[in-house]
């Protein structure tokens, strides 16, 4: 369902990324893992054709990002770290907004509304200003829509960045509940998201993936974590496992 294939991004002399590579299967949830500055944010912006690769190629859903980034779209939910959303305007009224974007059609418009309402849980401030929301509940706005039009893949660029200890456990369950239907690539720093919500790790450094396994080849606590993480950043290292088929 997503394909990094040798994604390397350039700007002047400077490598974002470097030749990355890896492959996420259909129902996968998978956590991008690396320190800040590490090429996270610019990976996700390509596979969602927000960025256009230097070289390599981005597919979601089997579809070429640059070549066909408006069908691979349909295929997608998006969203990116401190998403913009309208402070003016409620819930209710930006997800219909969306809607009207997406062409989702007047028939099914009143069940897409319903059902991303129920699943981010969002029913006791649907009518309320978005700016006066909470921080966590301005992410499950940002989640809602991404899920509105029904997209097989998600990417989540750091969801529960700035988020109080209880946001950051209400996100994490709505991530778990779309991940039983959906494949997710969901970028972090917080090494406790691991366990939280994940089977599988790809962690990169310096632009380049040099670690794509399982949690538990990544680590068995936190404190495993912790040492994984100084490890993969504090050496130059390589990759330790090839692309995924």
């Amino acid at each position: 369902m997503i394909i990094a294939d040798q994604l390397t991004k350039i700007y002047g002399r400077f490598a974002a990324t470097k030749d990355v590579s890896f492959r996420i299967s259909r129902g996968e949830i998978v956590c991008f893992l690396g320190p800040n500055g590490a090429g996270k944010s610019t990976t996700m912006k390509m596979l969602t054709g927000f960025l256009t690769p230097t070289s390599g190629t981005a597919k979601i859903a089997g579809f070429d990002m640059t070549t066909d980034r408006l069908i691979g779209a349909k295929h997608l939910g998006y969203l990116p770290e401190n998403g913009p959303l309208y402070p003016d305007m409620t819930p209710y009224s930006l997800l219909r907004f969306f809607a009207s974007v997406r062409k989702i059609s007047k028939i099914t418009l009143k069940s897409s509304l319903d059902r991303v309402i129920e699943l981010c849980d969002l029913t006791s401030v649907i009518q309320k200003p978005i700016g006066q929301l909470s921080r966590g509940y301005r992410q499950r706005v940002g989640m809602a829509q991404a899920l509105l039009h029904e997209p097989d893949v998600l990417i989540l660029d750091e969801p529960t960045a700035g988020l109080d200890p209880n946001q950051i456990h209400q996100v994490r369950q709505t991530i778990r509940k779309i991940g039983e239907k959906k494949t997710i690539l969901l970028s972090t720093h917080i090494l406790q998201e691991v366990n939280a919500v994940a089977s599988r790790v790809i962690f990169i450094n310096k632009g380049q993936i040099v670690f794509d396994g399982s949690v538990n080849e990544f680590g068995k606590s936190t404190d495993d974590f912790d040492r994984r993480f100084q490890e993969l950043t504090l050496n130059d290292c390589k990759a330790v496992s090839p692309m995924q088929t």
